[in-house]
């Protein structure tokens, strides 16, 4: 991705940008950014609801208006796994592993854990 200015929004967070994550946007003005992403479901090996994802982005080149160009990167680890039958059905938990540097804002070093559930209205 990249951009002469910095990408627009309606709303602060939210934003349709493939390599935008939920802890750092690389959507700066004149930042070019990559993404590496690896997902594997468990359901392959017998284990249906279990889900594995990383991913890698960097981005670099970004106009901070300090003197000096901006370079920023973020590692996310995701495990879910969707309960399948039983009383929780649906119920799924997601545990992330997040972790981002830059040479222009701050450094997270995060940890989270995200609850979700599913069901059908009709």
């Amino acid at each position: 991705m990249y951009g002469d200015t910095a990408f627009p929004r309606v709303f602060a967070n939210i934003a349709p940008l493939a390599n935008e994550l939920p802890t750092y946007d690389f959507s700066s003005k004149d930042e070019v950014s990559y993404q590496v992403r690896y997902d594997y479901d468990f359901a392959a090996a017998g284990i249906p609801g279990l889900l594995f994802s990383t991913r890698y982005v960097t981005g670099n080149n970004v106009e901070t208006g300090r003197g000096y160009e901006g370079k920023d990167s973020e590692r996310d680890i995701d495990m879910s796994y969707v309960f399948q039958s039983g009383p929780v059905k649906g119920l799924g938990i997601r545990l992330r592993d997040a972790v981002a540097r830059s040479n222009y804002r701050t450094d997270i070093d995060e940890y989270r854990v995200v609850l979700s559930y599913t069901w059908k209205l009709l």
